[in-house]
């Protein structure tokens, strides 16, 4: 018998975004024209329940370029974007390769390639070992770009190079950390150069933007997403430093709390941008057979950025 009744705030946007929807579009395609298998590098976008899907279709994932033992197949570089050296081993693999890098990391790794170029000592602002960050690290020379996580590596970071300083930053970061990371950069380095438009993408920003305007109302607040995913972590941090302290990760092997549900009237729901919508009605599914539910989806604005994939796949 249902008796507890709650109210759901769905955020929008939420979910994919269009770098991932490019990607997945891209092992699809690559399926589609060079039949199975394709490989791919690394996970095509942080998402069990993806990775699953395309395994099912004859993608099989592997971490290196040796570990394929027919070099004959063509191979995926993730969205995350790779360091040079893997599209130069493929090569040397005589190995057909597609990029499904997000166009919008390739931007910032052209403009840490021209700023090193240009006579730039970088700093990337980044998590470690993130694909994403050993892929912009992996653009230029050891020892010209250097790693900032956080507030206090920013306060110690020791800069003795006679060159001029600049900085990139992951796309997939917490504005509001990143800023004051920023901020103690300019006031140590006041010459430091930063990049012309923000390197932090417009849907990490969008949901993060999306997470902040509900997340005071609830007494819950849930992020389907991978452990595994910075954007989806980091929308669970976005919601704890924007008023709701019990904030969650919903990840493939998550039990529902509904223990917590019980206590609360009103439950926040979002999702990174590599988890498919499916995910999020599942868990809404998965309320309603314990729950009244009611739902009131907020949205703050309209996204409509589309990528389109590379054309040896048309």
């Amino acid at each position: 018998m249902k008796s507890k009744e709650i109210k759901i705030l769905l955020s929008a946007p939420r979910g994919f975004c269009a770098g991932v929807e490019r990607a997945i579009e891209i092992v699809e395609k690559a399926l589609s024209k060079y039949g199975a298998p394709v490989y791919v590098r690394h996970e095509i976008v942080h998402n069990k329940f993806v990775v699953d899907d395309l395994k099912k279709k004859g993608a099989i994932f592997v971490e290196e370029l040796d570990e394929i033992s027919d070099k004959t197949r063509p191979v995926i570089f993730s969205a995350h974007g790779v360091p040079k050296k893997i599209p130069l081993d493929a090569e040397s693999y005589k190995m057909t390769y597609v990029d499904a890098t997000c166009p919008l990391v390739s931007k910032v790794h052209r403009e840490a390639e021209n700023l090193f170029k240009a006579g730039y000592h970088l700093i990337l602002i980044g998590h470690q070992n993130h694909p994403e960050v050993i892929g912009t690290m992996g653009q230029l020379p050891k020892g010209s770009i250097d790693l900032i996580q956080n507030e206090n590596e920013a306060k110690t970071y020791n800069f003795k190079k006679d060159k001029n300083l600049a900085f990139v930053t992951q796309t997939t970061l917490s504005v509001d950390d990143t800023k004051d990371i920023i901020d103690i950069l300019k006031e140590r380095f006041p010459q430091i150069r930063e990049p012309q438009k923000e390197d932090i993408c417009y849907a990490t920003t969008n949901r993060q933007m999306a997470v902040k305007n509900i997340a005071k109302n609830c007494d819950i607040f849930f992020v389907i997403g991978s452990r595994n995913s910075s954007n989806s972590v980091r929308l669970v941090e976005v919601a704890k430093k924007s008023g709701c302290s019990n904030a969650q990760l919903i990840h493939s092997q998550s039990e529902i709390p509904y223990d917590l549900i019980e206590k609360s009237n009103v439950i926040g729901i979002s999702s990174g941008a590599s988890a498919p919508e499916v995910l999020v009605e599942n868990f809404i599914k998965n309320l309603k057979k314990k729950f009244i539910v009611s739902i009131d989806e907020v949205e703050i604005i309209k996204e409509n950025v589309v990528f389109k994939v590379p054309k040896k796949l048309n």
